[in-house]
């Protein structure tokens, strides 16, 4: 079993040090693109995006998509899963880049490297882009706005990320796999998505233990795809790539045009939340 590389209260501490990131519930609203309908969430966004390739401390390097609009936009980072790379999490990241998000997709230190690690190295990822003064995301970052995503045992540690740094504003786990998770007492956002024929991270032993394990008061949903294997994240054209849309959008940026679609639809063989959002 992994142990963190700090503590809890290490790990959020510098996050907050490093970007000026703080808890808050304070109430806001930005409203970054047109009304959105049941088909724009599910399609690419209004905004196109510029790449450029970042590296940092704590992690093996990735590629930042942004908004070629000016502006201010919140922070996602994304980690791959065990044994992968930052393009099988391309498609569904570069599709939240467009609607408005300034994303980085991650490498980690090692393809073998266990949730714990993926936790760290997302913070990791936050902390050198929100930095970043040079290439097309310069000036377009709200660093009070940040958020975490992965696939398997990057959801994991996406998951693990989010329990132990109070000030992140959203989380969303695909096919999250993790042998232990921090979320008991954990007030970030958090939407675990799964399949029903996912065999590596069942959603019975794994998406749906993490979704009862963070508190009630806590905003969360759990939808499980009908259907969907474990790589369902590779594509952007899924159900779960427009709630990741919506999610981010309804708790980064506070947007509540689009609480109406995070209430699942027919694809989906589970959906529960503590909704309405």
């Amino acid at each position: 079993m992994q142990r963190f590389n700090m503590t809890r209260s290490g790990v959020a501490a510098l996050l907050l040090a490093c970007t000026g990131l703080a808890a808050s519930s304070q109430a806001f609203a930005i409203e970054n693109g047109p009304a959105p309908t049941f088909s724009s969430v599910q399609a690419d966004g209004p905004f196109a995006v510029s790449t450029q390739t970042v590296r940092g401390s704590g992690f093996g390097g990735g590629t930042v998509y942004s908004p070629n609009t000016a502006g201010k936009y919140a922070v996602v980072a994304v980690c791959p899963g065990f044994t992968a790379t930052q393009s099988s999490i391309a498609l569904i990241s570069r599709r939240l880049a467009t609607h408005g998000f300034v994303v980085v997709t991650i490498n980690t230190n090692s393809v073998y490297d266990y949730p714990a690690s993926r936790a760290n190295q997302l913070l990791a990822a936050l902390r050198t882009v929100t930095a970043l003064t040079t290439g097309p995301v310069a000036g377009k970052m709200d660093t009070s706005r940040q958020a975490v995503s992965g696939w398997s045992m990057g959801g994991g540690g996406a998951m693990l990320a989010a329990g132990m740094t109070p000030g992140l504003k959203a989380g969303v786990a695909f096919a999250p796999w993790s042998l232990t998770n921090n979320v008991g007492s954990s007030a970030v956002p958090m939407a675990y998505l799964a399949g029903t024929a996912d065999t590596v991270a069942p959603a019975s032993y794994h998406s749906t233990v993490f979704y009862n394990a963070t508190p009630a008061t806590t905003n969360k949903l759990i939808g499980v795809i009908q259907g969907a294997d474990h790589y369902f994240p590779g594509t952007a054209s899924q159900p779960a790539s427009y709630t990741q849309v919506a999610w981010m959008k309804r708790f980064l940026d506070g947007d509540t045009r689009y609480s109406q679609f995070l209430n699942g639809d027919s694809r989906f063989a589970t959906f529960r939340s503590t909704g309405p959002f």
